[in-house]
Protein backbone atom coordinates (compact mmCIF):
# COMPACT_ATOMS: atom_id res chain seq x y z
CA UNK A 1 0.00 0.00 0.00
CA UNK A 2 1.26 3.44 -0.97
CA UNK A 3 2.57 5.58 1.94
CA UNK A 4 0.18 8.44 1.16
CA UNK A 5 -2.84 6.12 1.25
CA UNK A 6 -1.58 4.62 4.54
CA UNK A 7 -1.22 8.10 6.01
CA UNK A 8 -4.70 9.14 4.79
CA UNK A 9 -6.21 6.00 6.33
CA UNK A 10 -4.45 6.73 9.64
CA UNK A 11 -5.76 10.31 9.63
CA UNK A 12 -9.30 9.13 8.76
CA UNK A 13 -9.11 6.69 11.67
CA UNK A 14 -7.88 9.47 13.97
CA UNK A 15 -10.65 11.85 12.88
CA UNK A 16 -13.35 9.23 13.44
CA UNK A 17 -12.89 10.09 17.13
CA UNK A 18 -15.06 13.05 18.13
CA UNK A 19 -13.68 14.48 21.39
CA UNK A 20 -10.65 16.77 21.19
CA UNK A 21 -8.53 18.43 23.87
CA UNK A 22 -6.91 21.40 22.12
CA UNK A 23 -3.76 22.53 23.92
CA UNK A 24 -2.76 26.13 23.37
CA UNK A 25 -6.07 27.61 22.26
CA UNK A 26 -5.60 31.36 22.50
CA UNK A 27 -7.55 33.27 25.10
CA UNK A 28 -9.40 36.35 23.94
CA UNK A 29 -7.84 39.27 25.79
CA UNK A 30 -9.67 42.59 25.96
CA UNK A 31 -6.49 44.68 26.22
CA UNK A 32 -5.16 43.39 22.91
CA UNK A 33 -6.00 45.77 20.07
CA UNK A 34 -5.81 43.18 17.28
CA UNK A 35 -8.62 40.81 16.39
CA UNK A 36 -7.35 37.86 18.44
CA UNK A 37 -10.51 35.87 17.59
CA UNK A 38 -8.79 35.14 14.27
CA UNK A 39 -5.91 33.18 15.84
CA UNK A 40 -5.39 29.85 14.06
CA UNK A 41 -6.15 27.83 17.21
CA UNK A 42 -9.54 29.51 17.72
CA UNK A 43 -10.39 29.20 14.02
CA UNK A 44 -9.58 25.49 14.09
CA UNK A 45 -11.50 24.97 17.34
CA UNK A 46 -14.65 26.63 15.98
CA UNK A 47 -14.39 24.78 12.67
CA UNK A 48 -14.12 21.37 14.29
CA UNK A 49 -17.08 22.20 16.56
CA UNK A 50 -19.15 23.04 13.48
CA UNK A 51 -18.50 19.53 12.18
CA UNK A 52 -19.65 17.76 15.32
CA UNK A 53 -16.51 17.58 17.42
CA UNK A 54 -16.51 18.34 21.13
CA UNK A 55 -13.43 20.53 21.66
CA UNK A 56 -12.10 21.29 25.14
CA UNK A 57 -9.62 24.20 25.19
CA UNK A 58 -6.50 23.73 27.34
CA UNK A 59 -4.50 26.81 28.35
CA UNK A 60 -3.19 27.41 31.91
CA UNK A 61 -3.15 31.18 31.32
CA UNK A 62 -6.85 31.26 30.42
CA UNK A 63 -8.31 28.60 32.77
CA UNK A 64 -11.92 29.34 33.60
CA UNK A 65 -12.52 31.57 30.58
CA UNK A 66 -15.05 30.59 27.93
CA UNK A 67 -13.86 30.12 24.34
CA UNK A 68 -16.45 29.15 21.72
CA UNK A 69 -18.84 28.00 24.43
CA UNK A 70 -16.36 25.76 26.23
CA UNK A 71 -14.65 26.42 29.56
CA UNK A 72 -10.87 26.50 29.30
CA UNK A 73 -9.05 24.05 31.58
CA UNK A 74 -5.50 24.41 32.85
CA UNK A 75 -4.21 20.95 31.92
CA UNK A 76 -5.37 17.70 30.33
CA UNK A 77 -5.92 16.00 33.68
CA UNK A 78 -8.54 18.68 34.54
CA UNK A 79 -10.88 17.40 31.82
CA UNK A 80 -13.76 15.39 33.26
CA UNK A 81 -14.81 13.55 30.08
CA UNK A 82 -12.90 10.96 28.02
CA UNK A 83 -10.69 12.55 25.35
CA UNK A 84 -10.01 10.87 22.00
CA UNK A 85 -7.60 13.34 20.37
CA UNK A 86 -5.02 15.63 21.97
CA UNK A 87 -4.34 18.41 19.45
CA UNK A 88 -1.32 20.60 20.23
CA UNK A 89 -0.75 24.26 19.27
CA UNK A 90 2.48 24.68 21.29
CA UNK A 91 6.21 24.59 20.44
CA UNK A 92 7.79 21.28 19.44
CA UNK A 93 10.04 21.15 22.52
CA UNK A 94 6.94 20.95 24.75
CA UNK A 95 5.54 17.93 22.90
CA UNK A 96 7.15 15.15 25.03
CA UNK A 97 5.44 16.42 28.20
CA UNK A 98 2.09 16.59 26.40
CA UNK A 99 2.72 13.09 25.04
CA UNK A 100 3.12 11.77 28.60
CA UNK A 101 -0.07 13.55 29.68
CA UNK A 102 -1.87 12.08 26.65
CA UNK A 103 -0.98 8.59 27.87
CA UNK A 104 -2.19 9.42 31.41
CA UNK A 105 -5.65 10.44 30.19
CA UNK A 106 -5.97 7.49 27.80
CA UNK A 107 -6.39 9.43 24.54
CA UNK A 108 -6.20 7.50 21.24
CA UNK A 109 -4.54 10.17 19.10
CA UNK A 110 -1.70 12.66 19.64
CA UNK A 111 -1.84 15.38 16.97
CA UNK A 112 0.77 18.12 16.50
CA UNK A 113 -0.29 21.06 14.32
CA UNK A 114 1.69 22.61 11.43
CA UNK A 115 5.33 23.23 12.17
CA UNK A 116 5.28 21.01 15.26
CA UNK A 117 7.06 17.67 15.42
CA UNK A 118 9.13 15.86 17.98
CA UNK A 119 10.72 12.40 17.68
CA UNK A 120 10.79 11.87 21.47
CA UNK A 121 7.04 12.59 21.70
CA UNK A 122 6.47 10.22 18.78
CA UNK A 123 8.33 7.39 20.55
CA UNK A 124 6.46 8.04 23.80
CA UNK A 125 2.97 7.79 22.31
CA UNK A 126 3.72 5.05 19.80
CA UNK A 127 5.05 2.89 22.65
CA UNK A 128 1.46 2.89 23.95
CA UNK A 129 -0.14 2.33 20.50
CA UNK A 130 -1.42 5.91 20.33
CA UNK A 131 -1.75 7.35 16.82
CA UNK A 132 0.89 10.05 16.21
CA UNK A 133 0.30 12.77 13.61
CA UNK A 134 2.61 15.76 13.28
CA UNK A 135 3.10 18.87 11.17
CA UNK A 136 -0.50 18.75 9.89
CA UNK A 137 -3.53 20.95 10.50
CA UNK A 138 -6.48 18.93 11.81
CA UNK A 139 -8.90 21.34 10.07
CA UNK A 140 -7.20 21.06 6.71
CA UNK A 141 -6.97 17.27 6.93
CA UNK A 142 -10.69 17.08 7.77
CA UNK A 143 -11.51 19.29 4.77
CA UNK A 144 -9.30 17.30 2.42
CA UNK A 145 -10.40 13.81 3.47
CA UNK A 146 -14.07 14.23 4.38
CA UNK A 147 -15.26 17.28 2.44
CA UNK A 148 -12.98 16.69 -0.56
CA UNK A 149 -12.05 20.36 -0.74
CA UNK A 150 -8.68 22.04 -0.74
CA UNK A 151 -7.93 23.60 2.62
CA UNK A 152 -8.88 27.26 2.75
CA UNK A 153 -6.23 28.67 5.02
CA UNK A 154 -2.64 27.50 4.64
CA UNK A 155 -1.43 30.13 7.09
CA UNK A 156 0.67 28.26 9.61
CA UNK A 157 3.64 27.19 7.49
CA UNK A 158 6.88 28.93 8.34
Amino acid sequence: MDDQIKEENLIKKALSNKTIAMIGVSAIKKEVKTNIKRRPSTIVMKYMQEFGYKVIPVNPFAAGEIIHGETVVSKLEDISIPIDIVDVFRPSNEAPNFAKETIKIGAKVFWLQYGIQNSDAEKIVKSKDIIYISNKCIKQEYQKLFLKVNPVFPVLKK
